[in-house]
């Protein structure tokens, strides 16, 4: 899992309550075994005008240059501003693949669903949650400056804005812990990972019967 220290990055509105995790990811694009290529498809209903299916190309496919992330001046965001509720809908992990795919680190918004809060962490995506009160303010500016940018802060807490006006955020000790050093639950087990091969070889020594295989 790629590490989240210091962000700089182009912000991008999506100016919906309760967006889901089927608009996220539709339910099409589960069949995969894979834990990539997500990103393509990523807000897909929205996205195209077409229907698409696993593995379409989507240089196929109709955009719609209706929608936010179509448009020239938010090309290469990185960072999404959202209203409140977001990622609600079924516990489908893909969203936050998808998101993370496409180019995301950190989606800002005054609350989300709390398992998508949760996956999130565990796929290096930041969710932070402000006031919304102060989303309301990120949107008026995104909406009034195109280029706008926000530099997000990990160590420090902090959102930071073009003006230099920081807007601190809460994060758990430990899900911070395992953003700033990229561990996942894989990453944390394999901290351990000499422990593991000095039992294994000790349990293999007393119990050598273990090892024995079955042709």
């Amino acid at each position: 899992m790629q590490a989240f220290r210091i962000h700089k990055g182009l912000v991008a509105p999506m100016d919906r309550e309760n967006v889901d995790t089927d608009a996220i990811i539709p339910k099409q694009y589960l069949k995969s075994i894979k834990r990539t290529g997500f990103g393509p498809n990523l807000f897909d209903e929205w996205r195209y005008l077409d229907a698409g299916e696993p593995g379409q190309d989507p240089a196929t496919r109709k955009p719609n240059p209706d929608f936010v992330l179509n448009q020239s001046r938010y090309q290469g965001a990185s960072i999404l501003i959202a209203r409140k509720n977001f990622g609600c809908g079924s516990s489908r992990e893909h969203a936050p693949w998808a998101l993370e795919q496409y180019g995301f680190r950190s989606i800002i918004a005054p609350s989300f669903a709390d398992i998508f809060f949760n996956n999130s962490f565990k796929n290096g995506l930041l969710p932070i949650q402000l006031s919304e009160s102060q989303v309301d303010q990120l949107f008026n500016e995104v909406f009034a400056f195109p280029g706008y940018e926000l530099t997000i802060d990990l160590e420090r807490q902090v959102v930071v804005k073009p003006d230099g006006a920081e807007l601190p955020f809460d994060i758990q000790p430990f899900r911070k812990y395992c953003l700033l050093n990229g561990f996942d639950d894989i990453g944390l087990t394999l901290r351990h990972a000499d422990k593991i091969k000095a039992y294994e070889a000790e349990r293999l020594a007393q119990k050598p019967w273990l090892n024995n295989r079955i042709v």
